[in-house]
């Protein structure tokens, strides 16, 4: 299994946690069914998602997917 740096540095002072901090809540909305939204199913879904919400920068950073895959028990 893949290690994640949390503490990579991806984009002007944001790092991987925190951009996982700022996805946080609106994944758990959707994933426990409360979103209109319905729960993601697969890592393609997780990393379109990730990538369209996330501020500022909107292209795929791998560690951020992998962390909520491997939250919420989504294989590849």
């Amino acid at each position: 299994m893949k290690k994640i740096n949390y503490s990579k540095h991806i984009w002007e002072g944001w790092t991987v946690q925190k951009f996982i901090d700022e996805l946080q809540l609106q994944v758990d909305m959707i994933m426990n069914n409360r979103s209109w939204k319905q729960p993601l199913k697969t890592r393609e879904e997780m990393k379109k998602w990730c990538m369209d919400n996330q501020p500022y920068y909107k292209k795929y950073i791998p560690d951020v997917v992998e962390h909520f895959c491997r939250q919420y028990n989504i294989a590849s």
